[in-house]
């Protein structure tokens, strides 16, 4: 799953536009590395998000494409 949409449908990032501007400006990391919004994410991946001067780490657990607004949270772990 591309990484854009994988935190929109994980709830991490609210909007998919937004996740995508915030790949673009370098403040996602997947695995330790800068991340664009088009590159695939699997279960096990570390992903990094800087949010102003707040860091937010979360490992992913599950992948899916459409999942209920209460489970969502089952789709990561915070670090």
């Amino acid at each position: 799953m591309r990484l854009d949409k994988y935190l929109k449908v994980s709830r991490l990032i609210k909007r998919r536009t937004v996740a995508n501007e915030a790949c673009d400006a370098g403040r996602v990391t997947v695995n330790g590395k800068v991340a664009k919004a088009s590159q695939d994410v699997k279960v096990g991946d570390k992903i990094s998000i800087k949010f102003g001067d707040k860091t937010v780490d979360a490992e992913i657990l599950s992948v899916q494409e459409t999942v209920r607004k209460e489970e969502a949270k089952d789709m990561f772990r915070y670090l």
